[in-house]
């Protein structure tokens, strides 16, 4: 779970948003889950926006430490009030540090290709979103 918020002084423009992931163990190593990230924000005088993205995900941990690096993949899809309702899929990277057996601090970066068909992955290539976040997590 992780989110974020800003505001201007005077709380006329606003923006939050939020990522939440459910995933499982395959094995020590690989995890398989779904991810959804919300947006909202809203400016005085304007309509306020609401943003979504869906998707799922494989990644790879590396190490037996605390500290585990991982890459991965996820796939799926974009949407809401002023983006293109778009397919995507790309390649993630993180960390992951376990400060309990059962809790820990994520950091990850995702850059996501937007395509709205397969033939427009091939035009869409160097247009995309790029999503981050720093969470914690808990292992149940």
């Amino acid at each position: 779970m992780s989110g974020a918020g800003a505001s201007d002084k005077d709380f006329d423009n606003n923006g939050i948003s939020f990522q939440g992931s459910w995933g499982q163990y395959l094995s020590d190593s690989s995890l398989w889950g779904i991810r959804q990230s919300l947006g909202i924000s809203d400016s005085e005088g304007e309509s306020t926006d609401f943003t979504g993205s869906t998707r799922a995900f494989y990644d790879y941990h590396f190490g037996s430490g605390a500290l585990k690096p991982f890459i991965g993949a996820s796939v799926g899809g974009i949407y809401g009030d002023g983006v293109d309702d778009s397919f995507t899929a790309g390649p993630e990277l993180g960390l992951k540090y376990w400060v309990k057996d059962d809790v820990f601090i994520t950091g990850m970066m995702e850059y996501q290709f937007l395509f709205k068909n397969s033939d427009g992955a091939s035009d869409n290539y160097d247009d995309g979103a790029i999503f981050y976040s720093v969470g914690v997590g808990f292992n149940y």
